[in-house]
């Protein structure tokens, strides 16, 4: 296996929408992640379809949205819909610039009212032997629900991913307790790219996006060595989303 670069990205996007709902963004949006130029971008809280905004808002893409902003730059994407109702869905995406050769959204959901999936993909990069599995989160509000949420992860990539395939999962963890180091990263040999790349902090904080307090969103990695890792807060990240996006510049392992 050849050393290969990469670069990612996961948000948790708030829908195409500013804090508190108030400015549809997907537009900017495109643009700034287009800036940042990541080679697979995790996202979260992505509008897969909304009949009732698509009516009412002018300029509303056409497509949905993991695939408006994947258009012309990112070659596949993937899209797992975690929460259904009477005028759309939601839940995860994962866009690449190599080919997504498979995706299968797994259903986690502990309580009726909270659904939840993890998004898991495998992408062939170029040069390398083996596929790439990257697995786009988005756990619960709720303790106890984030833990029984990141077993049944840790046990399902046991089985889909083996121990020596290289593996990113990235997402909205909603884990402020940082209770994912003990509970995922130890059992599945997993490092946080904050802690992996001589940060002082282990996470980075993301949220909200205007002044960050509480590390929400994460990026663990294995198989990888960790070049740089930068929380992207204020603006014009704060006028997208209550989110602040995790970039990491990572180099696959020979």
């Amino acid at each position: 296996m050849k050393s290969q670069k990469l670069h990612v990205v996961t948000y948790n996007i708030h829908k195409g929408f500013s804090q508190f709902n108030r400015h549809m963004r997907v537009h900017e949006l495109r643009d700034e992640l287009r800036a940042l130029g990541p080679d697979i971008v995790f996202l979260q809280e992505v509008l897969g379809q909304h009949s009732r905004h698509a009516a009412r808002i002018e300029n509303w893409p056409e497509k949905a949205q993991h695939d408006f902003l994947a258009q012309d730059v990112w070659e596949s994407s993937a899209y797992g819909r975690n929460v259904a109702y009477d005028h759309g869905h939601h839940g995860n995406a994962i866009l690449a610039r190599f080919p997504i050769v498979h995706a299968h959204n797994q259903d986690v959901t502990h309580l009726r009212f909270e659904r939840r999936g993890l998004l898991h993909c495998t992408i062939n990069v170029p040069n390398v032997d083996q596929p790439l599995h990257c697995v786009c989160v988005h756990l619960s509000l709720f303790a106890r629900s984030r833990r029984k949420q990141m077993d049944a992860l840790a046990a399902y990539l046991e089985q889909a991913a083996g121990n020596d395939s290289p593996l990113i999962i990235a997402g909205d963890f909603n884990d402020w307790r940082n209770e994912a180091d003990a509970l995922l990263a130890q059992r599945l040999g997993l490092t946080e790219v904050f802690g992996g790349s001589g940060g002082s902090e282990s996470p980075g904080r993301s949220f909200p996006a205007r002044r960050p307090m509480l590390r929400l969103d994460r990026i663990y990695v294995r198989g990888f060595a960790i070049a740089d890792a930068k929380v992207h807060s204020g603006r014009p990240w704060s006028q997208i989303s209550d989110h602040a996006p995790l970039s990491a510049g990572l180099i696959l392992n020979g």
